[in-house]
């Protein structure tokens, strides 16, 4: 096994500058080693105790992150890994395994505790890359948070988009059945020989029905008894179509209009006449069916548009708070109804305008309702969630408050810090709190936790004037 030399570790760009007496020290109270292919270098749990730095071969760390088991990074040539000074980890939070032959070189703890009181050089050089390892783990942690987050933003929108899709296809296939039945329809309709006074008639009744705003809500008990009424009459007139009476109750129709049809044109003309408009109601409910479905996805893609904010500049502007929280609702809607949890709207639509970030504030939205969210899973009974905005003197207050279980009072403190979850694993990364807190600063304000038992709410405020 060839040792490592003084030559090889100056060429290391971290420890260059580091003096060659330091550099010696270092090497005269550590060793090196080699690991061969496939060799766990450390499991998960181990005491973090060594520091080790790569000459030759190549190491992945694996961890478990939202719930599988991933390849976090890989150790290469040059690299120094494990145990830093200032470090405040006590264990490793993942396995190494070795996918190269390596030789490195060893050093434990207490040596390097060791160093920090003799020499500064090398403690500066290890503790800076020790920053560097945090703040770029850091960075993939916040990236994979909001791929995490936008998993579960599409995966809600997925099925918000299907159901009024699925409803177009269906109303589209009804409505294409439907068409079918015009030409035996028109052949009837066609031998018919009815008064042109009789036909407008008919014409006025249908197109008052059709164009009828204010039909009243009808509880399922009402529509039985309008349906009741409708066949009882048709049945008394010898027509045996009975989903005729399904589908003009559906528009209004009473027995009254019935027989008002009755005396422009009896049986058997009233038969195809009604089998004709039956058709002609099928059609226009399924029309306004998909009308009102395509009009859900146009809201839908356009939430997104908004939520993204893709179509504005990315620098701060005057925003109304209502319209990213709104959006954001929107985008959250499944898990809302999934959890059959009820939203209370307190909103003060006066408020001025705040300078913002649009994009960043509906990640701060995202954050505080998908955690309100989560924890109302957990309730019993009733589940709520409360927003209210209103203006504090110079500050726009947003209150996002749920019922849910609430934060225990031990743990209020430690919320907002990086890493920090009380979710199960493979339900976040601990940082959506930290992104909320840092996106608030951003913008000047403060972000603040109350809750007991049943009552939690979080107080977001902006100040009005951006100084």
């Amino acid at each position: 096994m060839k040792n490592v030399t003084l030559n090889e570790l100056k060429a290391i760009p971290a420890l260059e500058t580091v003096p060659d007496d330091q550099l010696q020290w270092f090497i005269d109270n550590g060793e090196t080693v080699e690991f061969s292919e496939g060799t766990r270098v450390f499991e998960k749990g181990d005491p973090l105790d060594r520091t080790y730095v790569v000459m030759e071969g190549r190491m992945r760390i694996c961890a478990e992150q939202n719930g599988k088991l991933r390849e976090i990074f890989v150790v290469k040539p040059q690299a120094i890994t494990g145990y830093l000074p200032f470090s405040r980890a006590v264990n490793t939070f993942g396995y190494g395994e070795v996918i190269e032959n390596i030789r490195a070189f060893r050093i434990y703890k207490p040596k390097v505790l060791e160093a920090i009181k003799l020499h500064y050089e090398l403690t500066e050089a290890l503790v800076h890359t020790m920053t560097s390892r945090v703040r770029d783990f850091t960075s993939q942690q916040q990236q994979n948070e909001k791929m995490f987050a936008l998993g579960k933003l599409s995966a809600g929108l997925a099925h918000e988009l299907n159901n009024p899709a699925s409803a177009i296809s269906r109303g589209a296939s009804s409505l294409q059945n439907q068409i079918k039945l015009l030409p035996n329809i028109f052949k009837e309709v066609a031998g018919l020989n009815i008064a042109p006074e009789k036909i407008d008639t008919i014409n006025q009744i249908l197109i008052s029905k059709t164009h009828q705003t204010d039909r009243p809500a009808l509880t399922m008990m009402q529509r039985a008894d309008e349906e009741d009424a409708l066949n009882d009459w048709l049945a008394g007139h010898g027509i045996k179509n009975f989903d005729i009476a399904e589908n003009f109750t559906e528009f209004g129709f009473t027995p009254d209009d019935l027989e008002h049809m009755n005396t422009c044109t009896p049986m058997p003309q009233l038969n195809v006449v009604l089998n004709w408009m039956n058709n002609y109601l099928l059609e226009e409910k399924m029309v306004s069916d998909i009308k009102e479905s395509s009009g859900r996805i146009s809201e839908l893609v356009q939430s997104v548009k908004n939520f993204t904010h893709m179509d504005k500049d990315t620098g701060k502007q005057l925003l109304d708070i209502h319209a990213g929280i709104r959006n954001t609702l929107t985008m959250l809607n499944y898990k809302l109804k999934k959890g059959n949890i009820s939203v209370v709207e307190n909103f003060d639509t006066s408020l001025p305008q705040v300078k913002a970030l649009a994009g960043e504030l509906n990640q701060v939205w995202t954050n505080l309702v998908d955690n309100a969210i989560d924890a109302l899973e957990t309730t019993d009974g009733q589940r709520t969630l409360e927003i209210t905005t209103k203006q504090d003197r110079q500050f726009v207050c947003v209150y996002i408050k749920d019922n849910g279980p609430g934060i225990p009072q031990e743990i209020q403190s430690q919320i907002f810090d990086p890493f920090f979850t009380t979710k199960d694993m493979g339900k976040g990364t601990g940082l959506g709190l930290d992104v909320v807190t840092r996106i608030i600063r951003q913008h000047s304000g403060t972000v603040t936790v109350k809750s007991v038992p049943g009552n939690t709410e979080f107080t977001v405020c902006f100040p009005i004037i951006d100084n």
